[in-house]
């Protein structure tokens, strides 16, 4: 199986890389348009600012494929949150594979929601200021504030706001189902 992590600068791709060999799988990381559409599965992951992400991803033209790729897609964190159609970080036009828009918490607790919480009866690893509401598309729920996306999923593009590379047997778990898709 090919698996090509999307290395665009704005990613954890080391430690995604790793959780990937932990599995027994050897991911490849790379920009290169051809070598994503060649994929048997591709990971978005992201850790950063939106816009800054986004405007890479522009030079790169990788805005442009990501949302044409037909193979199972997983995007990650700052990845979940850049395939939606606008953050409010830097106030930026996203990917807009799902027809949601990405939010500030408003800071009543601790910004960012940072540390182990659970989602659907799992516990993962969640470092984040901004979050996609619960909608049409969501999977699994999380409570930090306010009840928000956890994961979603719309056709071949499956989304984590937490951190599956980061969070133990929860997140082992769910790339091997990604894998397994």
């Amino acid at each position: 199986m090919k698996v090509v992590i999307i290395n665009y600068g704005a990613g954890n791709t080391q430690s995604v890389r790793y959780a990937f060999e932990r599995l027994g799988i050897t991911p490849i990381l790379s920009d290169d348009i051809a070598e994503i559409l060649t994929a048997d599965k591709v990971i978005f992951p992201g850790v950063g600012h939106a816009k800054a992400a986004m405007e890479v991803l522009r030079e790169k033209q990788l805005d442009l494929l990501i949302p044409t790729l037909k193979q199972p897609v997983l995007g990650i964190c700052l990845g979940m949150q850049l395939m939606c159609n606008f953050s409010e970080e830097g106030n930026t036009k996203c990917l807009g594979i799902f027809n949601e828009d990405v939010k500030l918490f408003e800071p009543k607790l601790k910004v960012p929601h940072i540390g182990w919480n659970t989602a659907e009866n799992n516990w993962y690893y969640f470092v984040h200021s901004y979050y996609v509401p619960v909608n049409e598309y969501t999977t699994e729920t999380c409570n930090y504030i306010t009840d928000f996306s956890a994961a979603m999923q719309k056709g071949n593009f499956y989304a984590v706001q937490y951190h599956p590379e980061k969070s133990g047997k929860g997140g082992e778990e769910l790339l091997n189902k990604f894998t397994a898709i």
